[in-house]
């Protein structure tokens, strides 16, 4: 295969947008046939980036989180359709409110100060996992901050449930599309239905199979020194600046972020993803998903109604299925039919072409 194209792109990305470094992977049937490391890993642009540096891969966990809730409905032990309540009751009496303007920027996120009234429709796991629960991402709300304090910053996964169930929906459960703390929700659902962490369920349910070893939810002081240097966009000047190696959707010391909280190699996250790609099953055939779940998972789960919410002027091409994006209209794409994946707030992208 001839990769000139995106080697000459990859040179490039610091001139013409200034990426100050990438690792980017390639690979087909389990082997990995283009790779390129470039520009450097430190604030001081001393360190070239190498294969062992650790990403805070933000939204990029969405798509293991999914993985996850797809073999507990394989096997049976959670349902699509479930309530959320069968398994989180905090979630039994929400209220929605009554005049949230939705994509509105920047965003003005209900608190129960604002008028509200009782949500009709309860939620379910497959609204949790299309964004169309109604769940807002405010990592700075009134409840969630109140819980930090309550707990000196060592609520789990499970017990900061109770903080995001009390903020008002942005709108009924089921009728629109919007970004949301759904797959937090989703990975204490996996903790209660399993009994497990959250993250130990994915260590032996994913990571351990694939032979991944460099995937956490909690590096400590000396994996924490391989975390590349993160970078934002300055809005108003176009400057791009460093910003610290925090991930606000980690909530908690102990919180497990289904949504955002993963840290892992970008060999470690690949793999996982080389795994989607050939069926749901490792190079050395250890199967985490069934091509029936990955067939389900990545059917487009978005009304007509819903769509312009999500794909807005850069998505045409997609619409949303089980977590991840997925072609539907590949005639407006150079990627074939079929192709789903998902990225992230820190500069992740994952492409999976079945």
């Amino acid at each position: 295969m001839d990769f000139s194209k995106l080697t000459k792109y990859l040179d490039n990305l610091e001139k013409d947008y200034g990426v100050p470094g990438y690792d980017l992977i390639v690979k087909k049937d389990h082997e990995t046939i283009f790779r390129r490391m470039g520009g450097f890993s430190d604030y001081n642009r001393r360190v070239p980036v190498a294969g062992s540096d650790l990403y805070i891969m933000y939204s990029a966990t969405k798509v293991i989180t999914m993985t996850a809730a797809m073999q507990l409905i394989e096997r049976g032990e959670i349902g699509l359709d479930d309530p959320v309540t069968k398994y989180l009751p905090e979630f039994a009496e929400m209220e929605v409110a009554d005049h949230y303007v939705l994509n509105q920027w920047p965003p003005q996120i209900p608190t129960l100060a604002d008028p509200h009234h009782p949500a009709r429709t309860p939620i379910t796991l497959r609204m949790l996992m299309t964004m169309t629960a109604g769940l807002n991402y405010e990592t700075g709300g009134a409840p969630i901050l109140a819980m930090k304090k309550a707990t000196d910053n060592q609520a789990t996964t499970r017990e900061m449930m109770a903080a995001i169930a009390e903020m008002p929906l942005l709108f009924e459960p089921g009728t629109h599309y919007s970004y949301s703390f759904g797959h937090d929700v989703i990975a204490a659902v996996i903790e209660v239905a399993t009994g497990q962490t959250f993250g130990a369920y994915l260590e032996e349910h994913i990571f351990s199979p694939l032979g991944i070893r460099d995937a956490y939810f909690h590096p400590d002081d000396t994996l924490r020194k391989h975390l590349t240097a993160q970078y934002m966009v300055d809005e108003e000047s176009g400057e791009i600046r460093p910003v610290e190696q925090i991930n606000i959707y980690r909530l908690t010391d102990c919180y497990e972020s289904g949504g955002a909280g993963l840290v892992c190699t970008a060999e470690a996250y690949s793999t996982v993803m080389d795994a989607l790609a050939c069926g749901g099953a490792g190079k050395d055939g250890a199967r985490i998903l069934s091509p029936e779940s990955l067939a389900r998972m990545t059917e487009n789960q978005l009304t007509p109604e819903m769509l312009p919410e999500y794909q807005m002027p850069w998505r045409k091409e997609y619409g949303y299925g089980l977590g991840v994006r997925t072609l539907i209209h590949p005639e407006n794409s150079p990627t074939p039919p079929g192709e789903f994946g998902w990225d992230s707030a820190g500069g992740a992208y994952t492409l999976v072409d079945p």
